[in-house]
Order: C-alpha cells, then sequence, then structure tokens
C-alpha cells in the first residue's frame, strides 16, 4: 500500500530545521506484513531527543530512514490468522524488540536482546529486511517502528496491548518517555521509599523519572534543568525543588545533605552526566539515560567507585519489559499517581515536523505529538 512518511535522506543537520528541511513528507511503498507482523494506522506519534539525535548525527543510523519511535496504534492487519492481535486492537508500539530467546531475554533483560538491537543499527525489522519502499529503491525503519507516518508494518513483538479508552496522543507517551524515565527509577535504580532522587534534564523523560520517584515514595525530589518553565512544571508535579545546573553545583550537596542516593542523568551529554555523578550521595546510584554524541567521553575520578561506594549504571529503555511495564504504569496513571497528560507540549499535524525538530532543539518543548 502507498503511505505518507517523514523521511531523513542524510544526517548531519542543523538547524533552524523549519529552513533546511531535513526531514520530507514522501509516499513511500509499504509491503504487506509477514508472518508474526501486523500492519498498523499510527493514530499519534511522540517527538523525543533520540529522534532529534538521528537527524543531527548524534546517533548514526542507515538513511534513507522513516523515523520516528514512540506512537500509539490501531491494527489493521496481522501477518497470520492466529495472532493474538487482532484488527482493531489498540496498541502502544515499543523501540526495542525482543526476540525472546537469546540469553538476555531469557534472563529477563530483553531491553538488551542483540538481535534487537541488531536489528535496530541496521534499519530492518526483527525477522530480517525492510517493508518500506519509495522508487524500487529500500528505506530503512527507525527502531522497528517508524512512526512519523501513516501507517507502519512492525513485529508483533514491537506492540503492547493497551484499553481501547485512552487518547491516542497520551497513550504514545508510554512507548518512550514514560517507559524510559519511570523505568529508570523503577528498574534500573530500583528507588525504595524515603530515598533522595534528583533528576538532571527535564525533557519527557526526565520528567517522566520526576513522576516516577514520586510515585515510588521518594522523600525528596530535585529538578534540574537550565530552562525556567520546565523547573516551574516540575514544581506542580510536585517535586521538591528545582535548580538551575549552576544553582545544583552550588546547593544540591547541602540540600540533600551529602547528595541524592538516586542521581538520574537523560540530558545526553557527558558533562552532565559527571555533574550528576558528582552530586551522588556516598553509597548511591547515579543512572544515566541520555544518548551522548558516541565521540563524548566520560571522565570520573576512578578511585571514587570504591572510595565512595558510588554505582554507575546505564539504563536503556528504562530497564523495561514493555509488555510487564506499559500496562504498569497505565495502571498509575489511571489512579492518578502519573499524570504523564501534564507533559504534552503540543498537537501538530505531522507535516509541521521540521518546525517541532527547532522548538525540541531550543528546549521550548518537552513533548510533542504529531497526528499523521
Amino acid at each position: 500500500m502507498r503511505i505518507t512518511a517523514a523521511v531523513l535522506d542524510r544526517i548531519g543537520a542543523t538547524g533552524p530545521f523549519a529552513q533546511s528541511k531535513p526531514l520530507r513528507l514522501a509516499e513511500v511503498d509499504l509491503a504487506d506484513p509477514r508472518p508474526g507482523e501486523l500492519l498498523v494506522r499510527i493514530d499519534a506519534a511522540g517527538l523525543c531527543h533520540s529522534d532529534l539525535s538521528v537527524v543531527n548525527g548524534d546517533r548514526p543510523r542507515p538513511t534513507p530512514m522513516a523515523i520516528g519511535h514512540e506512537a500509539a496504534a490501531t491494527v489493521i492487519q496481522a501477518g497470520n490468522p492466529d495472532s493474538a492481535f487482532k484488527a482493531g486492537d489498540r496498541v502502544v508500539l515499543a523501540f526495542l524488540p525482543a526476540c525472546g530467546e537469546c540469553v538476555e531475554c531469557a534472563s529477563g533483560r530483553g531491553y538488551l536482546c542483540p538481535p534487537g538491537a541488531a536489528a535496530n543499527g541496521a534499519g530492518v525489522l526483527l525477522r530480517g529486511g525492510r517493508r518500506l519502499s519509495e522508487a524500487g529503491g529500500e528505506v530503512n525503519h527507525h527502531l522497528g517502528v517508524s512512526a512519523f507516518a501513516t501507517h507502519a508494518v512492525i513485529d508483533e513483538r514491537s506492540a503492547v496491548k493497551v484499553p481501547g479508552d485512552i487518547d491516542p496522543t497520551i497513550a504514545a507517551l508510554f512507548g518512550c518517555a514514560v517507559l524510559t524515565g519511570v523505568g529508570a527509577v523503577f528498574n534500573t535504580a530500583a528507588l525504595r521509599p524515603g530515598e533522595t532522587l534528583a533528576v538532571y534534564g527535564l525533557g519527557g523523560v526526565g520528567l517522566s523519572s520526576v513522576l516516577g520517584g514520586l510515585a515510588a515514595g521518594a522523600q525528596t525530589v530535585v529538578a534540574i534543568d537550565p530552562v525556567a518553565a520546565k523547573r516551574e512544571l516540575a514544581l506542580e508535579l510536585g517535586a521538591t525543588a528545582a535548580m538551575s545546573p549552576e544553582e545544583a553545583a552550588e546547593t544540591l550537596g547541602a540540600f540533600t545533605q551529602g547528595g541524592a542516593e538516586v542521581v538520574i542523568e537523560t540530558a545526553g551529554r557527558a558533562d552532565v552526566l559527571a555533574a550528576a555523578y558528582k552530586a551522588t550521595r556516598r553509597g548511591g546510584r547515579t543512572v544515566t539515560v541520555g544518548l551522548p554524541n558516541p565521540a563524548q567521553m566520560l571522565s570520573i575520578p576512578a578511585v571514587s567507585l570504591v572510595a565512595d561506594a558510588k554505582t554507575l549504571m546505564g539504563s536503556y529503555m528504562g530497564s523495561a519489559i514493555p509488555r510487564r511495564d506499559i500496562p504498569r504504569y497505565i495502571g498509575l496513571w489511571r489512579a492518578g499517581r502519573l499524570p504523564v497528560e501534564r507533559l504534552l507540549t503540543s498537537v501538530s499535524p505531522l507535516s509541521d515536523i521540521n518546525r517541532l525538530l527547532d522548538e525540541l532543539a531550543s528546549g521550548a518543548a518537552i513533548r510533542q505529538i504529531v497526528i499523521p
């Protein structure tokens, strides 16, 4: 079938993106789903810094690529008749399909699935190959999803069923922002009630971490970002305090009486990660979910890992098992404990995608939703 998709022809674009227009809306061909795959209609898709990182070259990916990885969708067709998915099912898409057979999947760490990561890096689906093409040439998939489009073919392992009464503009947030930010608190850091939490970077993922910390029972939650409006929103959401990076460097240690027990970095910059590690209390955990340019290097005092008994932890996709965690987080949202709808900055047509990239890059946006 013919669909419309936002296609990136080359990485490394610079802003203003409304002028350089790195993404073009193209009519492309979408092949039928194979057994174990689904044809879905994209109902809403979120714009994430991970998308921007592909556009600007911080996260190199093969091109041409139909990008976008955070979405809510409706199943149109399953590739085989005995599928657990049926036409009309509402789903949230997960950006790392887990094969279910490797050592990592068997040990409950599907977010580290090597076949899934290899497929994502190559721009193909988990079962191999591409289902997108334009003028006879193949178009790469983005993280098995390619959500900035009217439709997509995905592996069934990229889909999680959700209740049909959730607004797609909210449901989409659970596919990355909430899954990653809340998961970093619940799964990776395993924050315990009464502990202190600091979060560096207050985009969609960072503010989700703030919400996750509050839901997990953190005694103190400190939100850190250079943008005043984001700090104000963090306070409205329930953060104990909000600081600029400069203020945090001067006062966070005293405010938390020696540093936070859990510090989460979401900015995707090595210097911010170094600051987050320094702000971590002795015996505490520093969790990084940001994706810096591969050329950036982290420098920390090596002795501190022993002398201060600190733990530095990476968290990909919030160390989540999507089919377990997305329903769990939706339940917390329904109970009023994760008001993720407050993270929505705007809802716009897909044709605005390049302008929206500028708003994201400037720090003005938290989570923008596009409607194909």
